[in-house]
């Protein structure tokens, strides 16, 4: 697909053939009742339309989108950007080259609504970003910022499910590995970060971590990683349960993490 990389978002929109509907500016006209999608989910991993018998279900815990959000809030805004609606988030984009390189992994998001018996939430979007293989973060950190790889944004399918194909992160001094994300009523709303409705973070199991950075290329994050914990670590040290994704696959094939978000 051609990019105007002047357009941003909204001629994302426009390339895929997506416009801003009667239902997407109710959306954005309903910004201020936002809060109201932070009911939420059941903890795990649940299959869609599963719930606890009463339709009741928890929010994906709210967390600090960090220093490195790139979303207009601290520094370089990405969400500006045509391409940045993307499944494949390894490469850097709008005029930028270089490609993240590490251990092959698919992050995979379920979005359930807490309104509506944990069914799918359909159509939302969200915006996700990560440290590289190196723990850099695109566009801040010495040595990537000409680079705005490992970010990108994915609207939810008719499931309530999306994903994106990445790298594991590496593991970075006070920090447990992680993805951050950001959860938009529409595809359209995140264009500007004052429309998220929910901010969070994604953790991974240490055995996961044990076995990607026992690959070549992630030797730093080793002893990095015998010097945190999960109890230890800021975001995660008061529960993680709901933000521990479920892995399968390995190193050499390449890992699938999988997260339930309860909106």
């Amino acid at each position: 697909m051609v990019h105007n990389d002047h357009g941003g978002l909204h001629e994302d929109l426009k390339l895929t053939g997506a416009r801003i509907g009667r239902r997407d500016m109710l959306r954005l006209a309903a910004g201020g009742m936002s809060a109201l999608y932070l009911l939420g989910c059941s903890d795990g991993v649940l299959g869609v339309g599963e719930g606890d018998g009463d339709g009741a279900c928890d929010a994906i815990p709210e967390e600090t989108a960090g220093p490195f959000p790139a979303n207009g809030s601290n520094g370089p805004d990405i969400l500006s950007q045509a391409g940045v609606v993307r499944s494949d988030i390894r490469s850097s984009f709008a005029g930028l080259s270089g490609v993240a390189d590490g251990v092959p992994l698919t992050v995979t998001l379920q979005l359930v609504d807490g309104r509506n018996g944990c069914g799918p939430a359909v159509g939302l979007a969200v915006y996700l970003w990560q440290c590289d293989r190196e723990g850099r973060y695109s566009l801040y950190s010495s040595g990537a910022t000409q680079q705005n790889y490992l970010r990108g944004v994915q609207e939810s399918d008719s499931s309530g499910s999306l994903s994106f194909t990445t790298v594991f992160p590496g593991c970075y001094p006070g920090r447990w590995p992680h993805i951050h994300f950001e959860v938009y009523p529409s595809l359209a709303a995140a264009s500007d970060a004052r429309n998220k409705i929910a901010t969070s973070q994604l953790a991974f199991p240490e055995d996961a971590c044990n076995a990607a950075y026992a690959t070549q290329g992630y030797e730093g994050s080793v002893d990095t990683l015998e010097r945190v914990s999960l109890a230890s670590d800021g975001v995660f040290r008061d529960g993680v349960d709901q933000q521990l994704a479920t892995m399968t696959g390995n190193p050499s094939s390449g890992f699938t993490a999988q997260l339930t978000v309860g909106v």
